[in-house]
């Protein structure tokens, strides 16, 4: 079958999608922009219209993968008619199910994530346009961090607020969260569709080590045990 050329591109969103697939089975070091480009039925050329650096497509599949997240979670935050408790839960819910429901971008945020911080610049040769591309790169990539680092603090936000209320333990904040988000970031790796357990009921595992761990029995919060 013919490969597509650019003006007979595909949607944005499929090769972004085939992209994290393709990353999760060979992984970034080893994936090319052919691998890519075969996967959508592309000419490597015309995946190179739409992505300039397999740099720029690793960024595109993980912002992809955090907006869909972050849209899932925020509202949650938002929700002050719920106790902390029930606000952790439903966002670990959210996340989790979400992390399943797209494993491959999971598994990138575990495993590629760090390859964005080892984007290599062009050469002296490279064309002005190239510089250009890699400039803009650098500027997605730090918005990308800062809004990665927004995504965590949503749930510490929630954390904190149960514990200033006496709700939760007097956990170290930061360390609880990314002890918690590593988990539900793993799940990613080893889910499998067809396996035991649903996104749903790996959630609630995993809520169920949490929480408890967190969650000030009302006799320890009264002062009684």
């Amino acid at each position: 079958m013919a490969r597509k050329p650019a003006d007979q591109s595909v949607n944005r969103e499929e090769i972004i999608t085939a992209a994290a697939d393709v990353l999760s089975r060979r992984g970034y070091e080893t994936a090319t922009m052919k691998d890519i480009a075969a996967a959508v039925n592309l000419t490597a050329a015309s995946l190179y219209h739409h992505f300039r650096s397999k740099d720029a497509l690793l960024l595109a599949v993980l912002e992809m993968g955090l907006e869909f997240t972050i849209n899932r979670i925020q509202p949650i935050t938002c929700q002050r008619g719920l106790s902390a408790e029930e606000r952790l839960r439903a966002m670990i819910r959210e996340h989790i199910v979400g992390v399943a429901d797209n494993p491959a971008v999971g598994a990138a945020m575990v495993f590629e994530i760090h390859a964005l911080s080892h984007a290599k610049p062009p050469t002296r040769r490279a064309k002005p346009e190239d510089v250009q591309a890699f400039e803009a790169f650098l500027t997605q990539r730090d918005a990308f961090f800062r809004r990665r680092d927004a995504f965590e603090h949503l749930f510490r936000a929630v954390v904190q607020e149960g514990v200033r209320s006496g709700e939760f333990h007097p956990v170290d904040v930061p360390i609880f969260v990314k002890a918690l988000l590593g988990a539900n970031n793993w799940v990613g790796v080893w889910y499998r569709p067809d396996g035991r357990l649903s996104g749903e009921a790996i959630a609630a595992e995993i809520t169920g080590y949490f929480i408890p761990a967190l969650v000030m029995r009302k006799g320890a919060r009264d002062g009684l045990v």
